[in-house]
């Protein structure tokens, strides 16, 4: 039995997806019983949240635990009340955590690799048996670009000449989906990339070739992201992570590439051409709602 939380997000969503092709019997956790209608497959649903745990009389039915919260300041706070809801239930399942490319390094102060280490910390004191996924930054995130690419041709970013190993939601999903249905994954951390490390000047140049029109780079100062993030309405705090994690792109941090998705799933990740390709409405049609980054 597997509890997905996060199961609305878009990353907890194509974890459904790919766990109903495998046909694995799944409970999604959701705040509101409206949201459960709209998963993917057939799962149970529980009504229930990070900081309101379901009983534990249910959480004793779970084997496994997908464990995915959004990227926001009290992250840390509400994952270690959850875990501690698993501990005092008296399972003690396999989790399999989502956390972040970097979250491991001690010298990484990104402060959504800090949350994420406080969470493995805690972990590791509990004795749980565990199992890290760290993607890198997400493809979907370009998204986020979609309209100076539209209405300007220009993806700009403080990245300066930082590389990055871009990784597909889709491929994380079909990772998450093989560590909850198989065995021999428990203590390992697969850091999930694309198959290879962009600066976004290459990645300018693949929506250029995707699109067939022009599309530049512009390295943005960091102060300018901070003002517009700001003015977005972005928090404060989601606003300086976002503003670190781009000093940790310009200074090398995200440019690890693994073959993590290939040795768990057997299949090579997609490259951003490809994504590219799939995603193309979203780029050429009008914005979109688009869901917080996972990290």
């Amino acid at each position: 039995m597997i509890l997905v939380t996060g199961a609305t997000g878009r990353v907890g969503y194509r974890v459904l997806e790919a766990l109903a092709d495998a046909g694995a019997d799944t409970t999604a956790m959701v705040r509101v019983e409206a949201k459960a209608a709209d998963l993917p497959g057939t799962p149970a649903h529980v009504v229930a949240s990070f900081d309101d745990p379901p009983p534990a009389e249910v959480l004793r039915g779970f084997d496994r635990v997908f464990l995915l919260s959004p990227a926001d300041e009290e992250q840390a706070v509400l994952e270690t009340v959850f875990i501690d809801a698993l501990v005092a239930a008296g399972h003690r399942p396999h989790i399999v955590k989502i956390a972040a490319d970097g979250f491991a390094d001690p010298d990484c102060e990104v402060r959504f690799m800090r949350s994420h280490r406080d969470v493995a910390m805690h972990l590791a004191a509990t004795g749980l048996p565990v199992t890290y996924l760290a993607p890198s930054i997400y493809m979907e995130d370009l998204l986020a670009a979609a309209e100076t690419i539209r209405e300007d041709g220009v993806i700009a970013a403080p990245a300066g000449h930082g590389r990055v190993g871009f990784v597909s939601v889709t491929d994380v999903a079909a990772v998450a989906a093989k560590v909850l249905t198989s065995d021999g994954h428990d203590g390992a951390t697969y850091v999930l990339t694309g198959p290879e490390a962009l600066g976004y000047a290459d990645v300018a140049a693949r929506i250029s070739a995707v699109f067939a029109r022009q599309v530049d780079y512009k390295s943005q100062p960091a102060e300018q992201l901070r003002k517009l993030l700001l003015a977005s309405g972005l928090s404060r705090w989601d606003t300086d992570g976002t503003v670190e994690l781009f000093e940790w792109i310009r200074h090398g941090g995200a440019a690890t590439v693994t073959a993590d998705v290939r040795e768990v799933t057997g299949a090579d990740p997609r490259p951003v051409q490809d994504w590219l390709e799939e995603s193309r409405g979203s780029f050429l049609g009008p914005p979109s709602d688009l869901p917080p980054p996972a990290f």
